[in-house]
């Protein structure tokens, strides 16, 4: 918007987490929108609808569509599965109907690190195999690289997937670990540590993979002249098709980010020790070389760094 460009948002705003806070969110982009022409525009739809979705294909014109729409969680999807068939896979391909026929020039779409899924040699690569997935969520999000990949073949469509690995920060996901660590710190209560903290997590900050974006919309995803079919690279293609880790790649273990949030907080936890949970994956770490290659940046904020902003942000936003 502070570009220049003309913004379109569009979010169902629905209650899988508290809608105040998208309403907060949204209110800053009006904000600053009506400081800039008013060059944002929402709109209060369900991706998963093809007649709303496309009537604003059709009257908006968008030469580059983002789409960060998805039921998230890798949890939620063992108790709700038919919510992310209905909005990563119906949803997205409404997405991708309205981007051939409407001549946008360029889709980004978030995948995530979550299609490594029984991979256990890290860092993750995109030249790895990701046919195993452990979780439904991880599932849709690997058919959403497969069916962009299908029409970048077919409609010579430029789309760039991202893997995005355990995004956090400011204006995030209260269903989050750092939302509900601290949440749970300052209000004395214990938090739930799974698989009895031995985990490891790629943290990366939401300012990294905003930057990344903000680089990634001017440079389009093009065809792998290098490309073999007899020895297929899975991050890239003969069509406009490309797919990227976007991670910190500094993994972190979840104690040490714990200690990361009592330190920002100033209080100790209460830990309540638990087993692995279904879908989990103990280790996401990202190689982003091939990113950093692409559009000459790749995350970087250190972990306390973040944690701190977090932190800072929460206090302020709840008033405490």
């Amino acid at each position: 918007i502070k570009e220049g460009k003309r913004v379109i948002g569009v979010d169902n705003l629905n209650n899988y987490y508290d809608k105040s806070l998208k309403e907060a969110r949204l209110k800053k982009l009006f904000d600053v929108s009506n400081n800039q022409s008013n060059r944002f525009s929402f709109f209060k739809n369900n991706i998963h609808d093809k007649k709303e979705i496309t009537q604003i294909f059709l009257k908006n014109r968008p030469k580059v569509v983002v789409n960060l729409a998805a039921q998230a969680g890798v949890r939620y999807s063992i108790e709700n599965p038919s919510a992310y068939i209905t909005s990563n896979i119906v949803g997205f391909n409404n997405i991708l109907e309205g981007c051939r026929n409407y001549d946008v020039g360029h889709l980004i779409y978030a995948s995530s690190s979550s299609v490594y899924g029984g991979n256990t040699k890290i860092p993750f690569s995109e030249e790895q195999s990701v046919d195993h997935p452990v979780s439904l969520y991880a599932a849709s999000k690997k058919s959403n690289e497969l069916m962009a990949h299908a029409y970048s073949h077919l409609y010579s469509l430029p789309t760039t997937g991202l893997r995005f690995f355990t995004v956090y920060g400011p204006w995030g996901r209260p269903d989050m670990a750092l939302f509900i660590f601290t949440k749970a710190i300052l209000e004395d209560k214990p938090i739930s540590v799974f698989n009895n903290g031995d985990m490891i997590r790629d943290f990366t900050y939401i300012d990294d993979i905003v930057e990344s974006l903000i680089r990634i919309i001017e440079k389009k995803a093009t065809s792998d002249n290098s490309f073999s079919k007899d020895y297929p690279n899975p991050s890239t293609s003969w069509a406009p098709h490309r797919v990227f880790n976007i991670g910190n790649s500094s993994p972190t273990k979840l104690l040490n980010y714990i200690e990361a949030i009592e330190n920002a907080v100033g209080i100790k936890s209460k830990r309540k020790l638990l087993p692995m949970q279904p879908g989990d994956v103990k280790v996401t770490s990202s190689n982003c070389e091939r990113l950093a290659t692409w559009i000459g940046f790749k995350p970087n904020t250190p972990i306390q760094e973040g944690v701190n902003n977090f932190v800072n942000w929460y206090r302020k936003y709840y008033g405490l």
